[in-house]
């Protein structure tokens, strides 16, 4: 399991990897319902490690498009998770409220409202519309689109995951929600 939660951490990030203090969310629950296929958590790990600290999209960006997944998938427990990770990716409290509210929500920039459609429509219809692709292509490169797409597709799979095998959580979650 050591090797698989290695594997988080990518060969070189562009982001920095989260801080290890005491007052941080652990993922527990997470990481033993994971523990329970050690070999599957690493291919994962590997993919989602690029996902959070090897993207070409800002962590702000990253941090748009998880929580636009989460909410519509219900998925509390990476909601809650990821509430954490926007603050740390500079979302005030206000913005990561307006996640929910969607795209259509007054305050983001073309860009922004562009990436949560793109949620819309990935979670949606498996597929970016012309429209909401030629606002992201006027701004991202081809990297970055890419990595807009396997960002909503690995969320996707973790709310699917989370959702399916029940995870609850955590007491450091349930403790930063009050």
């Amino acid at each position: 399991m050591r090797e698989a939660v290695a594997a988080l951490r990518p060969p070189n990030p562009r982001h920095p990897l989260p801080s290890r203090r005491d007052d941080r969310p652990k993922g527990l629950n997470a990481l033993g319902t994971l523990a329970r296929h050690p070999e599957l958590t690493r291919g994962f790990h590997t993919f989602n490690g690029h996902v959070l600290f090897a993207s070409t999209l800002s962590p702000r960006q990253r941090e748009l498009l998880v929580l636009r997944v989460a909410w519509l998938r219900r998925s509390t427990y990476e909601w809650e998770q990821h509430a954490i990770m926007a603050a740390d990716a500079g979302l005030d409290a206000g913005e990561v409220d307006r996640v929910a509210e969607g795209p259509e929500a007054p305050g983001w920039s073309p860009l922004e409202a562009a990436m949560l459609r793109a949620v819309d429509e990935l979670v949606g219809d498996a597929k970016v519309a012309d429209g909401t692709w030629a606002v992201l292509a006027g701004e991202l490169d081809d990297r970055q689109l890419m990595d807009l797409v396997f960002t909503v597709g690995a969320y996707e799979t973790v709310a699917m995951a989370f959702r399916s095998f029940g995870v609850e959580l955590d007491d450091d979650l349930i403790q930063k929600r009050k």
